[in-house]
Formats: structure tokens, sequence, C-alpha cells
């Protein structure tokens, strides 16, 4: 199974009994809008809800930081979602946030993931069945074992990176011209972070750019996809296209710093720029 499949491909593929589909759709504070609800409302047949914000380190003030591995796998097994599985994760957000779902499955050793390409946003547009209410109960487990080296943390960039830093949020942000939409985090980005918006990977109706223009991407930033990179966000969820665009262009080494801004523009004691890189 390709890490990308088409919404062809999945409506031929639904009633395969090892397919997984999880829906992983999450918004920004300031969206007003509730992705568990508008899953209730209509999701694809026998998608479950992937909550982003529940399974997450509730002990960490930054906003939804991975879990265990413990905790992950065992709400995967209430989820009905198996490592062994072909999960096939998609969203309904302009934040494409499937990429943080292929992340996590992944990080925490499921192999064959990939993410639906365009999202609910293209299945719907194509007149496909949809369903809504509660999943159906499924039997899975999921015996989860992170990939802590996928991860960078605040302390280990402080010390020094080793490596480029790709921002993925949009250039006013980035530049600090325009607010940090959660309160109490500063403006700018991380000194020395290239910026490359995540929402420049995708076309208008959501579906992930050719192979050649991911390439020009990086290519423009001299950063190589296949070389180490760490990339960040807002709050760990967009930074993860970036990942995944360097994973369809064969680059297996980018790292997730998971606090991103949040956690870093929230800390008064960590450097921070202005302007364009």
């Amino acid at each position: 199974m390709d890490t990308l499949v088409t919404t062809q491909w999945l409506a031929a593929n639904l009633d395969q009994p090892d397919i997984a589909i999880v829906d992983s759709s999450a918004f920004l504070p300031t969206d007003g809008r509730e992705p568990r609800a508008e899953f209730l409302q209509a999701h694809i047949p026998g998608a479950r809800f992937l909550d982003i914000n529940a399974v997450a380190d509730k002990s960490n003030p930054a906003p939804h930081m991975l879990p265990s591995a413990a905790d992950f796998g065992r709400a995967m097994g209430e989820l009905g979602v198996g490592r062994d599985d072909r999960i096939i994760v998609y969203d309904n957000s302009p934040l494409r946030t499937a990429a943080r779902g292929w992340f996590m499955f992944r990080h925490f050793g499921a192999e064959r993931v990939a993410i639906l390409d365009g999202g609910f946003q293209k299945w719907r547009s194509e007149g496909r069945p949809v369903e809504s209410g509660q999943a159906k109960p499924r039997k899975a487990r999921f015996d989860a074992r992170a990939r802590d080296v996928e991860v960078v943390t605040k302390e280990a960039i402080l010390a020094g990176p080793g490596a480029p830093i790709l921002d993925a949020r949009g250039k006013a942000r980035f530049e600090g011209t325009e607010p940090d939409p959660r309160p109490n985090v500063g403006a700018g980005h991380i000194p020395g972070a290239k910026n490359l918006p995540f929402a420049s990977l995708y076309r208008a109706d959501g579906t992930l750019k050719s192979d050649e223009e991911l390439r020009a991407a990086f290519d423009q930033l001299r950063v190589d996809p296949a070389e180490p990179f760490i990339a960040s966000c807002g709050s760990g969820v967009t930074a993860n296209s970036l990942i995944f665009a360097a994973h369809r262009l064969g680059g297996r080494h980018g790292k997730l710093y998971d606090g991103s801004w949040s956690e870093w523009g929230a800390d008064p004691a960590t450097p921070k720029a202005k302007g364009p890189a």
C-alpha cells in the first residue's frame, strides 16, 4: 500500500477486513469548529475518530503533546485500530491534520499507514457515501512502541539542533507581524529557522502537490528532504505535513519538534526572532 491513497482506491477497498479508516480532523482554537461533532454528523463509512487533543500527554502544558506509548496503545485498542492494520488517515480540516495522525501511528509502531489524498473534502465532492453516528465496535490490539528518535525537545534545540529547522506556519506568524492565536504566546520564530508554510504543499482541493513541486519547495530553502531536518509549527500539527512531504521524496529523517511555537513562544527564556528568515 502506498503512503498516499486516492479516494478511488479507498472506495474500492472499504470492505477489506484489515482496513482501518481514521478521521484525525482538528482545528485552531479560533476556528469555532468541533471536529468530533462534525464526525458524528458525517464521515466515511467505517471510519473512527482520533481526537488528537484527547489522545495526548495531559500533564504537559503545551497542547496535544504526544502521549506515552502505553496510553496510545490503550486508546487505539479502544478505538478499534490495530498496529498491523492498513490504516488510512483523513481529515476535513484546512490544517491538513491527517499528517499528524499519520505521524502518530507511525511513531508508535504501525508500518502500514497512508493519508487519503484530498481527505473528506474530496470524498464528499465526488458524491461518495457517508454515514453518521458513532463508529461501530471493532476488535483491535495496538502494541505501541515509541520511536523517540523522531521527536526533538526544546532542550535539544537550545543545545544546538544540528539540523535545519523548518517552520510550517504562515509567513505572517513566522515573521511575527501577526499575533499568535494562543494567549500568552509571543510572536516570531526560532532563530535560524526557515519558513516553509504547510499550505504551500497542497493544491486548492486539498490534494498533495506533485513530487516535483514538493522538491522545488525544499530546494528553494536549500534543504535536502533526504537529510535530517526538524519540523516545527504552531503546536506540532501542521509540521507533520513537511515530514510527510519529505517522506514522499524518499526522506526518512524528518524530526518533529512536538512542543513547537506554543511551547517555545510561551517560554520567556527562549530566544525569538522576527522578520524574514
